[in-house]
């Protein structure tokens, strides 16, 4: 069984391309999962490289960046290829079969998203709530 499932942050922007020939889109990013605590109290992280196709593939570039919290299921893949100096480097990523965007704030914002400016829409019969220390909630 080939099965993963990763919550994480992204470490940098979504990098699209699309494949000649066929014109399919392929998104790439890396994720910072962070392990539980050593006794010794140092913090370890691991830095997954991540590779969607299609719409979805276009749907990540456009809505995530670095910073942004995502759901991440998939399956690990192999590879190896040779380098320039002919030394062949072995790979590992995560092929994603679903990615899902966990993180709609501010933070992360990567510019390239337009940025909500307006007020909520408020139902007749409802009203805006502010976020401050009243809500007891």
């Amino acid at each position: 069984m080939n099965n993963v499932t990763l919550i994480g942050r992204l470490t940098r922007d979504v990098d699209l391309r699309y494949t000649s020939g066929t014109q399919m889109a392929v998104a790439r990013f890396s994720v910072a999962i962070d392990r539980p605590k050593k006794p010794d109290g140092e913090k370890q992280t691991d830095f997954p490289s991540v590779v969607v196709f299609g719409k979805q593939a276009e749907n990540c570039e456009r809505f995530l960046g670095k910073g942004r919290l995502v759901g991440v299921q998939g399956r690990i893949q192999t590879g190896s290829y040779t380098n320039k100096n002919g030394d062949k480097v072995y790979t590992t990523e995560v092929v994603a079969n679903n990615v899902e965007f966990l993180d709609w704030g501010d933070s992360g914002d990567s510019g390239k998203r337009k940025q909500r400016t307006q007020e909520p829409d408020v139902p007749d019969g409802f009203a805006a709530v502010e976020d401050d220390e009243s809500i007891p909630f």
